[in-house]
């Protein structure tokens, strides 16, 4: 095919028609590229071609059936430039073009203004496939980064009847069920005084200032906070609880393998690695807690982040057996025998179905014994969801959904063990 430039020495003259289609017959031919002939041209006009006559007015008639396609945006352009036109001027047809344009309005059908829940998560995992971050965040520490996220999407649009709506937080003590009472603001004053036994570890600002707590256990310190308070928290909560939790992320992605670190409780303490997913756990958890205040649906974490979440349930279970053993809440006529650290003891094998799922070997005699399949007394399975409402305290030990097969007074100290994880 030949190009054309301005060297061709072709002016353009009667190679392209009026309507745009190159050629130079006169427009008699049988495809749809035919061209219109201009007008011609007299003396009169001074050799000059004559402008194309301007297209007839449409009539009433036809402006008028055309009134549906327009409310449907399916005139061609000039068709519509010509309803509108006629709109300014008949009123009767002004009145029928708002019906249908109304009657349009209620066949569409009503989009969600919710965002999708995974939509920080795709767009984040499609930045990041381009350009990997500078500084990337440990995976140890990814739960916890998507969980204040999707419960800050949930605040951002909240009114102050949201923020001041009544939660029951819920956890279960010495084989007995325990609340409080408190509003959405408090609950996010709990999750920000309580995850700042993070930021403490890592050197950032403790959110309690000044205010003294009696120990640094996640309650007592939650409590201090709360009577220190002049009123009760409100929205303005929301601010430094999402600064700390930033702030948390940013400096564990600084300090590099530093999941070591051991983060205080009070009366224990955890690898900052497992601290903070015990605080992904929570903020997913109590995010449920405000989800149900307002009745809104939410979602579990993604499977990933559940199963590490059950993972570090699981591996805190034998101190916990162990404590109940000495607090005297054992079962009755339950007789364990000691085993050394190191060496396989009497165990139970939990299941864990669905989302997070997997299998584990619970050592039943000491904190320090090792699961074996050769020493396996019973075995449970749950759901993964429903597991962590049972560590949460949210589900009675007794109303569990478990299949249990084999000892039962092991099965049973096991239920009661993992709702005894649950605190406020």
């Amino acid at each position: 095919m030949k190009a054309y430039d301005e060297d061709d020495g072709n002016d353009g003259a009667g190679t392209r028609g009026a309507d745009g289609d190159s050629g130079t017959g006169t427009g008699t031919g049988t495809g749809t590229g035919a061209r219109k002939p201009l007008p011609r041209a007299s003396a009169e006009d001074g050799g000059r071609a004559l402008p194309a006559a301007a297209p007839a007015p449409l009539e009433h008639q036809v402006l008028t059936s055309l009134l549906g396609a327009w409310a449907l945006a399916a005139c061609s352009a000039q068709e519509a430039a010509a309803v509108e036109e006629h709109l300014g001027e008949c009123d009767a047809c002004a009145d029928e073009a708002q019906r249908l344009r109304e009657a349009v309005t209620l066949l569409q059908r009503p989009e969600s203004l919710d965002l999708d829940p995974a939509l920080r998560t795709r767009v984040l995992d499609g930045c990041l496939e381009r350009r990997p971050p500078r500084i990337p965040v440990p995976e140890w520490a990814t739960p916890y980064d998507a969980e204040t996220a999707r419960l800050d999407a949930l605040l951002q649009d909240f009114g102050d009847a949201e923020w001041h709506a009544p939660v029951r937080l819920r956890w279960y003590e010495d084989d007995g069920a325990a609340s409080r009472r408190t509003t959405v603001a408090g609950v996010i004053a709990h999750l920000l005084t309580v995850d700042g036994t993070v930021a403490t570890a890592l050197g950032l600002d403790d959110p309690l200032g000044d205010v003294e707590a009696p120990s640094g256990a996640p309650a007592a310190r939650t409590e201090a906070y709360w009577r220190a308070s002049h009123y009760p928290p409100t929205r303005a909560v929301r601010a430094p609880w999402r600064e700390q939790s930033h702030g948390i992320v940013r400096t564990v992605a600084f300090t590099g393998d530093a999941g070591g670190m051991p983060v205080s409780y009070g009366d224990f303490e955890l690898p900052l690695r497992d601290a903070m997913l015990d605080r992904a756990f929570e903020c997913w958890v109590h995010a449920e807690d405000i989800a149900d205040a307002v009745d809104y649906p939410y979602d579990p974490p993604s499977a990933r982040h559940l199963n590490g979440m059950i993972d570090l349930a699981v591996r805190m279970l034998p101190g916990v057996l162990a404590a109940r053993r000495r607090a005297g809440l054992a079962a009755p006529g339950d007789r364990p025998r000691l085993v050394a650290a190191g060496r396989p003891g009497r165990s139970l094998r939990l299941e864990i179905e669905g989302s997070g799922g997997g299998e584990w070997l619970i050592p039943l005699d000491s904190p320090g014994a090792v699961g074996s399949p050769e020493h396996e007394v019973a075995h449970v399975a749950l759901d993964g969801v429903e597991f962590c409402r049972l560590a949460a305290g949210h589900v009675p030990p007794a109303e569990a959904a478990a299949g249990q097969v084999g000892d039962r007074e092991a099965i049973r100290d096991v239920l009661f063990a993992a709702a005894g994880l649950s605190r406020m």
